[in-house]
């Protein structure tokens, strides 16, 4: 049964009661930019106090619909009562004691649901479960996690990532990461050995195996492949049939293993727990993040057992595995597979048709792209070229008409709502993009 949570005190459509941003939204605003480091990017100027499902108010009483999730992380909803309720009675008993160090069941019954679900195959040497599991505190320190178990297991140094990828800020996700000019400038040396090509493209697959094997980069060297389901600040690129089923026969071809980075794309985002299962392709190791706690500070990387034989101390974390972020958790599993996951799929679909006469109405909106409910359109110039501009001035007039949006990739408007939305709510947001387009007078 799908459980959508309700606050009686807030509208489930967006309701502004004063200009954006409001007088004690301005004053915030003011306030952070003294304090706060400048290289944090606001999208625009809104201010939360709260929020409940797919809604949120700011500090001045507006409401808003909200299509970002936090970027894709309240997967549940915002506060949704009964990760609320899981993360009040965690707290009460204990708020931290270092899984690096101690034992506390809720860490192990979060690694034991997620590692038999994990997309691996069947376990090996008696293993009980197909993965292990080390808990992290975000998506870069999953992946930094990634790369140094990567080269320990395989005694091997280079990595081959893709243009386009994000994996996070921190030295080693940012040495994978080829989104934005700016993630990278004026910050190396960078992590060295990592070798960047197309993403989601035959063509880029030939290029590595036809060219750079041949020549710069010989297989035998290669640690792992790093790539994401599906691309996520790079565009919500989705790849063409068969590419990530032919990095896996690389990487069994030459002893080289498949990292898949699910930090945007998992945790019942589009349908299923990891995105990676549309393709029905095993990688050897996982990254998430984002959604995997409804909003608490986690992420894991899951591993196939024989994989993750690190010594003691060799990787540790202080706050990875907390308590209470894995009661929530806990929770938030629960309640992917008691009707989120499904919903994402039905209303993804929706979202996706609705999308689609709007790209027919005007042109200049490309045609939808994603799975479940990580969808993007591009937007266009005359010329149909792609117009970020454009998409940055719908973005912006959408939420002075109560709807978050956020862009992504070079031209593109992302949606990621909560999982929790329904079709009324998906409606309203394509009413209120219709109305931006046809004031722009862009039919």
């Amino acid at each position: 049964m799908l459980s959508i949570p309700i606050n009686l005190n807030l509208p489930r459509t967006p309701r502004l009661i004063t200009s954006l941003p409001g007088p004690r939204a301005q004053a915030i605003v003011q306030r952070d930019r003294a304090v706060t480091s400048p290289s944090y990017t606001r999208d625009y100027p809104l201010v939360v106090s709260r929020g409940q499902g797919c809604m949120v108010e700011d500090v001045d009483g507006n409401v808003f619909l909200d299509m970002t999730a936090g970027i894709a992380v309240t997967a549940t909803g915002h506060a949704h009562p009964e990760v609320v309720k899981a993360i009040q009675e965690q707290s009460e008993r204990l708020l931290h004691m270092s899984g690096t160090d101690f034992y506390y069941e809720p860490m192990v019954e979060l690694a034991e649901q997620l590692a038999i679900r994990a997309p691996f195959s069947h376990p090996q040497n008696n293993a009980e479960f197909p993965a292990k599991v080390f808990f992290t505190n975000s998506g870069a320190e999953s992946n930094e996690g990634a790369i140094k178990l990567a080269r320990y297991y395989t005694k091997r140094s280079l990595i081959v990532a893709f243009l386009g990828a994000f994996h996070g800020r921190t030295y080693g996700a940012m040495s994978l990461t080829g989104s934005k000019a700016v993630q990278r400038a004026n910050f190396g040396p960078l992590v060295p050995g990592v070798t960047h090509i197309p993403y989601g493209t035959h063509a880029s697959l030939d290029y590595l195996e036809k060219q750079l094997f041949t020549t710069i980069l010989p297989a035998p060297e290669v640690a792992a492949i790093v790539v994401e389901a599906i691309q996520g600040e790079g565009g919500y690129i989705v790849p063409e049939d068969g590419f990530l089923q032919r990095i896996r026969d690389i990487c069994d071809r030459h002893g080289i293993l498949m990292v898949v980075d699910e930090v945007q794309a998992g945790m019942g985002r589009t349908g299923r727990l990891f995105a990676i299962e549309h393709w029905g392709v095993m990688p050897d190791i996982i990254t998430t993040a984002k959604g995997i706690a409804s909003g608490l500070p986690l992420g894991a990387i899951l591993a196939r057992p024989e994989l993750m034989t690190w010594p003691p101390g060799s990787h540790a974390t202080t706050f990875g595995g907390n308590p209470v972020a894995c009661a929530a958790g806990i929770a938030t599993l629960r309640l992917l597979e008691s009707g989120l996951m499904t919903n994402a799929t039905q209303m993804g679909e929706l979202l996706q048709a609705s999308l689609t006469k709007l790209h027919q109405k005007f042109p200049k909106v490309s045609p939808p792209r994603g799975k479940g409910l990580m969808v993007a359109v591009d937007l266009l110039d005359e010329q149909g070229n792609l117009d970020h501009k454009l998409r940055d001035r719908i973005i912006q007039e959408a939420f002075l008409r109560g709807l978050l949006l956020l862009g992504c990739g070079k031209a593109a408007i992302r949606f990621c709502p909560p999982l929790v939305i329904d079709s009324d709510q998906i409606q309203i947001a394509l009413e209120i993009i219709s109305e931006v387009l046809q004031d722009f007078s862009f039919i």
